[in-house]
């Protein structure tokens, strides 16, 4: 326990600046004392001891405002910033290195038991402030999910997702497979996948008006007159509607 421990405090420094020293560290951050907590809940849990494990997660719920169910399964490393209101249900399972913001939810959508009802988080997965991720899928390593996301179904590796319900992004892992840590899931050049889509129809809107003025020009060269309402003014301007997309 002391050895997961130190990795925990070495791992807040190195993800928060705010982070001053490791006693600091340890006074008073409310996600390495739901962690210490878990685990005592979850070595209970393991005994059969289900009562005792319960009772002890909510005394950590209690002086942390972080519920992890004792049944969880959470790796070396992890990372609870601020942590207030996060919620990690009893099938979670929660891999290394892992950051996990308040408000965020590892949920699930089925009331079976015995069933993996809650997702799977790899290596260094980052889930922003607010974001629910709802189901027994797997969200892959070096994932990232976008604060106030809403996340229903798997993320593959290395990817980002964002929105409600949450869109994939192109993954964002380099040659070497790694990805930067995002603070929130969330860096300052992503666009919105949805937003992205629609600007490339509005350029090919745009492309195909000016091929069709140039075929129209031609055909007046050529003595060719059309149908009067076909030739009326085009009130088509993709560059305001790019700036509402925007």
């Amino acid at each position: 326990m002391f050895e997961h421990l130190r990795e925990d405090l070495a791992s807040v420094r190195e993800r928060d600046p705010a982070a001053r020293s490791t006693w600091e560290v340890l006074a008073c951050y409310p996600g390495v004392h739901a962690l210490l907590f878990h685990r005592l809940a979850h070595a209970a849990w393991r005994r059969r001891l289900h009562w005792v494990g319960r009772f002890i997660s909510q005394v950590g719920r209690f002086f942390t405002g972080i519920e992890i169910h004792p049944a969880a399964l959470i790796g070396r490393r992890v990372f609870i910033d601020h942590g207030m209101g996060v919620v990690i249900g009893e099938t979670a399972v929660v891999g290394d290195d892992c950051t996990i913001y308040q408000g965020v939810t590892l949920g699930g959508t089925k009331l079976y038991r015995n069933t993996k009802r809650h997702p799977t988080l790899g290596r260094g997965v980052v889930v922003g402030a607010g974001a629910k991720v709802l189901g027994g899928f797997e969200v892959g390593d070096g994932a990232r999910i976008g604060s106030n996301a809403v996340v229903v179904k798997p993320v593959p590796a290395g990817a980002t997702a964002v929105g409600n319900p949450a869109r994939i992004l192109d993954t964002q892992a380099d040659k070497t497979g790694q990805v930067d840590f995002s603070a929130y899931g969330v860096t300052g050049d992503m666009a919105d996948p949805l937003a992205r889509a629609l600007h490339g129809l509005l350029d090919h809107a745009a492309d195909t008006d000016r091929r069709l003025q140039a075929l129209v020009e031609r055909l007046a060269v050529a003595g060719i007159t059309l149908d009067p309402e076909m030739d009326a003014k085009n009130d088509f301007d993709a560059g305001a509607l790019s700036k509402i997309v925007d």
